[in-house]
């Protein structure tokens, strides 16, 4: 009976030890492989550069064209802003246009007018220098009839007097030309500062034009409007904000690593990224960004094991041409892990191969 009892408790003790022998072959065919030293990973989530759409000037909205979620091409209108007061005020400075050109015309014949009498002025000398070499003509025959006793003394004083007034009339009419100079030198400052005129309300011209296409908010980039921040018929400040959009073609994930791993890190380094929400797809993507200063630091930093705390910022963007396949399918806030290859001379793994739906 004792016999009996003890190979039932060796059945069970082998039968035991076989149990646990094949759930530590399953162990060990299931356990998780680490990926070597020369990989790191760190969990993160999908993010990607946020644009607000802003009006450039205070006003009133006056339509938004596009909805939460909808997707915007590069120049495409998404909203516009009422612009009556703009076209009121360049309609008033295309007539200050108007107004400043006659103005260049009316100084530009002033200017002409005061050549003109330049030239006459300039007539009047000549003839005021004929007059005179006549006067000193006959002064100086008069004095030579006087020493023949031919002609009364009082012909001399009359002779002279005359070669004086015809002196002073050449001096008179000198001074004309130089008035009329400076006439036409006012007249031409004149002239500048009636073009100065045009040149300004033409570039106020200029300016409105250019706030009136700034009324219509445009795209620069393809993206996803994310939140409608204002509605039409609200009045905006300078720099009121309309819409948030999504920046789709600079989507990346950012997560941290610690010291040690992170001065292992360079820029166009390989990056492998699975998310949560499809873990059966692995998206490639590279760093474009590793942060220069710690991110999160202890209090007292003095030994090596307090060093490896330290966490930098890494960043890794996927590529632009890959997400403009699918960008019904990007989405912000999507957590996931992201595996980096710190050595170049090692292999991607089977699981980290790029696996995505084309």
């Amino acid at each position: 009976m004792k016999l009996i009892r003890n190979k039932g408790l060796v059945k069970y003790l082998v039968a035991g030890i076989v149990f646990v022998g094949l759930g530590l072959l399953v162990w060990m065919e299931l356990r998780p492989v680490g990926l070597g030293d020369g990989f790191a990973s760190g969990n993160g989530r999908i993010e990607a550069t946020e644009i607000d759409v802003a009006s450039k000037l205070a006003g009133r909205i006056l339509t938004i064209s596009v909805d939460e979620g909808d997707f915007v091409k590069p120049e495409q209108v998404i909203a516009t802003m009422d612009t009556q007061v703009l076209q009121a005020q360049i309609k008033q400075a295309e007539a200050q246009v108007r107004q400043a050109e006659n103005a260049v015309l009316t100084a530009q014949a002033v200017v002409e007018q005061r050549e003109n009498e330049k030239n006459a002025a300039e007539a009047g000398v000549n003839q005021r220098i004929a007059e005179l070499t006549a006067a000193q003509k006959r002064y100086s025959r008069t004095h030579q009839l006087i020493a023949d006793n031919a002609v009364a003394r009082q012909q001399l004083d009359d002779d002279l007097a005359v070669q004086q007034s015809k002196e002073a009339a050449l001096a008179s009419a000198r001074a004309q030309v130089w008035s009329a100079k400076a006439a036409i030198i006012a007249a031409k400052s004149q002239v500048i500062e009636a073009e100065s005129t045009v040149e300004a309300v033409k570039a106020n011209v200029e300016r409105l034009e250019a706030d009136i296409i700034d009324s219509q908010l445009k795209t620069d980039r393809q993206a996803r409007v994310q939140y409608r921040v204002a509605q039409p018929g609200e009045v905006l400040a300078a720099g009121g904000k309309v819409l948030n959009l999504v920046d789709l073609n600079d989507v990346y994930m950012t997560f941290f690593l610690p010291t040690g791993q992170a001065g292992r890190v360079a820029i166009d380094s390989d990056v492998r990224l699975i998310l949560d929400a499809a873990p059966q797809y692995v998206i490639p993507a590279k760093v474009s960004y590793v942060a220069s200063v710690a991110q999160f630091t202890p209090k007292t930093v003095e030994t090596s094991s307090e060093r490896e705390k330290l966490m930098f910022r890494i960043r890794a963007r996927i590529d632009p041409k890959l997400l403009e396949k699918h960008l019904d399918q990007v989405k912000t806030g999507l957590p996931g892990m992201a595996y980096l290859k710190l050595d170049t001379a090692a292999q991607w793994p089977v699981k980290l191969q790029v696996n995505v739906p084309q």
